[in-house]
């Protein structure tokens, strides 16, 4: 049975989406980046400790669990989800027309193995007015997501091309999760 260690209800649709059958258990660990640490390891490292955490929690070794993290990174620095507010303004601000990465990293663990691997796209922002900041803002919408912004909800409306995969950029690059569960399945 596939387990996805993941609360995030963009995960939740874009995997059923793609016809997996699963059960949910979000992991809980720290989400801190280490010192320095590079973005793709850090998505990659989050991401299999959430699958590790949840698979050791279940202790069934016929589980296989997902697990995943996304982050924006602008000139390689790390963009989390915004603290507040005047946090999620200065975010969208540093955005504002300029290219940035989403990277997603992804891992599947088995009682035998596990696979790791990151995902990474470009997304190009138009330039943004303070007043469209604010009034985005206000919706809520970028609270909770990494980077402040969802390129599936209102934020669509300021970014004209991306480069790579656009299931990455809303949390869960499919075509990679596919690769990874057949790799653990073969």
């Amino acid at each position: 049975m596939l387990i996805l260690a993941s609360a995030s209800p963009r995960r939740h649709e874009l995997l059923a989406q793609a016809g997996f059958s699963f059960q949910i258990h979000p992991a809980h660990i720290p989400e801190d980046p280490l010192p320095d640490e590079d973005p793709i390891v850090y998505v990659t490292r989050l991401a299999r400790e959430k699958a590790q955490a949840v698979f050791d929690e279940l202790g069934d070794p016929e589980a296989v669990v997902l697990g995943a993290d996304t982050t924006v990174t602008l000139d390689n620095h790390i963009l989390g989800k915004p603290e507040d507010p005047g946090d999620a303004a200065r975010m969208l601000r540093l955005l504002s027309g300029r290219t940035h990465r989403v990277i997603t990293g992804v891992a599947v663990v088995t009682a035998t193995r596990a696979e790791v691997a990151a995902e990474v796209t470009a997304v190009r922002f138009l330039t943004l007015s303070d007043e469209e900041i604010t009034a985005y803002i206000v919706t809520s919408e970028p609270m909770d997501k990494a980077g402040a912004y969802a390129i599936q909800g209102r934020a669509a409306r300021w970014i004209p091309r991306i480069e790579g995969c656009y299931f990455n950029v809303v949390g869960l690059p499919l075509a990679l999760v596919a690769t990874l569960l057949e790799s653990v399945n073969a």
